[in-house]
This record gives C-alpha cells, structure tokens and sequence, in this order.
C-alpha cells in the first residue's frame, strides 16, 4: 500500500511540475520549481536542514523552521537578481518535459530540479539588503601569502546521498552514514584537493560534529574553528560544507546543473545575519565574499550555483568574516552528482581566491 501510494504521488509530482515548468518558461531570473498540486505545495526552494532536525544547538537555539519559499515575484522581493541567469531555449520551454521520477531507498519519489541564480540572493530576512552594491564593494578579505588560507570544515559531517550502485553505504540514519567514503566529508576532501592543486593552502577538518549526537554539533565545530584560527590566525576563508534537504509531500527534489557532458548536482551559499539577536555585526563581510564567488562561478557555470541564501541566524559565522555554509546537491542527488560539482566549484572560485592573496 505504502509503494501504491508513492506511485501515486509520483504520478501527481510530474503533472503539477508539467503545470509548472509551463508557466514558468517564461519567468525571470531566479525562478525556482515550484507548484500546488492537489493542494500540496511542491518546491524546490530552500528547505535549510542546519540545526533544525533536533533541539537547537547552543549557539543558534533560536532557529525557526523555514516554511517553503513561493516562486519570485514581484510580491516577493526577497529574492534579489543583478545579473540575470539563462533563459531556457525556446525548444524547452515549447516541451516542457520534466523527468520521470526515480526512488530513493525508501522508495519515496526523487523529481529534478534546477533552481535558476544568476548573481542573485534569496533573501529571508527582514533587512534591506543592496546586493549590487556589496557586489560592486567586493570581498574585503585578504588571504595570506604563507600559512593556511582556507579551512573547509563539516559541522553535519554524516550528511549523505541517495545510494546508487556505485555508491552504496550503511546508513546511520536517514541520509546518513559515519563512512566518510560517502557522507559530505568525502565531498570535502575533493574541494580541498581542488583548490590546493590550484596554489591554495587548505585545512581540512575531517571530524564529524553531529554524531552520534546531532544536539550540539554547531557548538562543537564552532569549537573547533575557534581552535584552529587561535592556531592559524590569519585563515581568510572558512567554508561550513553540507549537503542540502530539499522535499515536499512526500516528494525528495534532487539539483541538477545544466552543463553539456557532465552530470552534476548545484551548490548553494548561505550567509547569515544578526537578525536572530545573536551577536553577527560584520555579516555583510562575509556575504560580500559570497556574491564575489557567486560571480566567479557564473561566470564558467551558469547554472551551477543557486541564489546566495541570506538567513536570520548566523552558524558560527561570527568567528570569522570569511565563513559561509556551502550545500552540495541534496538528499536526492548521488555522490557523483555531488563530487561533479565540487570539482566544477572549486575549478571557478579558485582563480577568484588567488586574486585575493596579498602580494
């Protein structure tokens, strides 16, 4: 009965997403997949799973859980666009075909999406925000010529993907596993060996923070950062990195990137605020970094990354201002997908990096 009923949504998730694609063909930039169907929303906008599976963590115990984000608008302009991202080609959206759903291993329908960026942020908070100019601004960090520059570190260091044949792992929980053969940490391991064959000096912390208690894991990387940057002072850059949640009624979305010849899944930097009380009053740094890497990535792979989300709590990203969290792909995305596009990220934001160390 349970199979019968995932058909069945399945069936319902590709005609709400026909509708969809439909209707959206002709959208501006920034347009997510996004629909009702059957009364049930379906998206693929942000649904931000950092510390909200479980009791608040120490340092962002306030945070709420996200609602699902309609599609931009006019009467949404928190989703903020400066340079517009790709049309679809006429061919597409004249044969508005979404593919047909595959399962995960609990057989709940996976739909592909692809949310639309250009240099653009989703904005979810109450500031007002001049993404132009903190573009036009660019980053105000400076990387050092010696010693680390960049600590790529895990605070949901379990975070896995969708088994396939070639990638098949024992879960710990749901979307998860300690293998770091397979969970977010291996992800990690490929950006750090990206950036560093590029001229990069990288930390990598390959412990992992949310297990076997998710309770605390941002207190306990939080720890870590400050352990590492009392070593290493002068880290200009430091990158939470995650996999992503994204998932309606039953429904897992997995990120696909538009490119010729490769199979590979988004990216997506958020950056967070004061807005929550805890104290964040260089934020705009950090977030100025992130539009710079932004642009650096467009500019390659025009669909690689989503908007650059802005949230109400701020992750640990006090400690420095050069910290954001980076998602890779999400719980319907495989592996592959997932090391794709770190390598395609890490091949963009490299040069844009190099230019920042002092001479």
């Amino acid at each position: 009965m349970a199979k019968l009923k995932k058909l069945a949504a399945a069936a319902l998730v590709l005609a709400g997403a026909r509708a969809v694609l439909a209707g959206a063909a002709g959208g501006g930039s920034g347009a997510l997949f996004s629909g009702r169907t059957d009364g049930g929303l379906l998206s693929a906008a942000l649904r931000l799973e950092l510390g909200l599976e479980g009791p608040g963590d120490a340092l962002d115990a306030s945070a709420p859980e996200p609602s699902a984000s309609p599609s931009p608008s006019p009467e949404h302009p928190e989703y903020v666009s400066i340079i517009p991202s790709p049309e679809p080609s006429p061919d597409a959206a004249e044969e508005p075909e979404p593919t047909a759903p595959s399962v995960d291993s609990d057989g709940t329908p996976i739909v592909e999406t692809t949310i639309y960026s250009g240099v653009s942020i989703k904005n979810s908070t109450d500031i007002a925000i001049d993404t132009a100019a903190l573009l036009a601004a660019g980053p105000p960090q400076v990387l050092p010529a010696e010693g680390p520059q960049v600590l790529i570190i895990h605070t949901h260091g379990s975070e896995a993907y969708t088994p396939d044949s070639r990638d098949y792992y024992e879960e710990s929980d749901t979307d998860r596993t300690e293998d770091r053969n397979y969970n977010v940490i291996r992800v990690g391991d490929e950006l750090a060996s990206v950036l560093e064959d590029a001229g990069l000096n990288v930390l990598h912390d390959r412990e992992i923070y949310d297990y076997p208690s998710y309770t605390g894991s941002y207190s306990r990387s939080g720890a870590a950062i400050e352990a590492y940057l009392a070593e290493y002072p002068r880290i200009a850059v430091v990158i939470d990195l995650h996999r992503d949640a994204l998932g309606d009624s039953g429904v897992t979305y997995k990120t696909v990137a538009e490119l010729d010849g490769e199979s590979a899944s988004q990216v997506m930097m958020l950056v967070g605020t004061g807005e929550s009380g805890l104290y964040h009053p260089n934020w705009e740094q950090n977030l100025r970094l992130a539009l710079y890497l932004q642009d650096a990535v467009n500019g390659k792979y025009p669909t690689l990354v989503r908007p650059v989300a802005v949230t109400a709590e701020r992750y640990n990203q006090h400690l420095t201002t050069g910290s954001m969290i980076l998602e890779v792909g999400s719980n319907g995305n495989t592996l592959r997908e997932a090391l794709n596009a770190i390598r395609l990220y890490g091949d963009a934001i490299a040069p844009a990096l190099l230019a920042l160390v002092e001479e």
